[in-house]
């Protein structure tokens, strides 16, 4: 309930609104033909703005906790899935080294066994 006060209350038809209302009650009260039930500088309608802070104010507060707990809450599954990521990057890091060292190693041996069948070739080709 608390999201949906602050939602409306921070909307703009909630302020047009209350800005419409708000000039209709001092027009009303200015009028002389009218009955002036809350004359200049109109106690009553302070009374019922205030009345309106004192139980919006927490409404929105309220609002703004539980949003606050459901962001904490995300940036802890966010920070668990990167760390989660890390550690699998690690290890695609890790099985490419490794990779890459027995490549190095293979070439090595490659290297190796073509030394050796190279002058074999040369010998016996002459």
């Amino acid at each position: 309930m608390a999201d949906r006060v602050a939602a409306y209350v921070g909307s703009w038809s909630f302020v047009l609104g209350q800005t419409i209302v708000i000039a209709a009650w001092v027009a009303v009260n200015l009028v002389a033909w009218a009955a002036h039930w809350d004359p200049y500088p109109f106690i009553l309608l302070n009374l019922f703005l205030s009345l309106q802070a004192a139980y919006t104010a927490p409404l929105i507060l309220m609002s703004q906790n539980r949003q606050a707990r459901k962001d904490r809450l995300e940036a802890h599954n966010d920070f668990e899935i990167d760390q989660k990521t890390e550690e699998e990057v690690r290890a695609i890091l890790d099985h490419l080294d490794a990779q890459n060292k027995a490549l190095a190693l293979l070439s090595r041996e490659v290297e190796i066994l073509g030394a050796q069948v190279a002058p074999g070739r040369r010998a016996s080709g002459h």
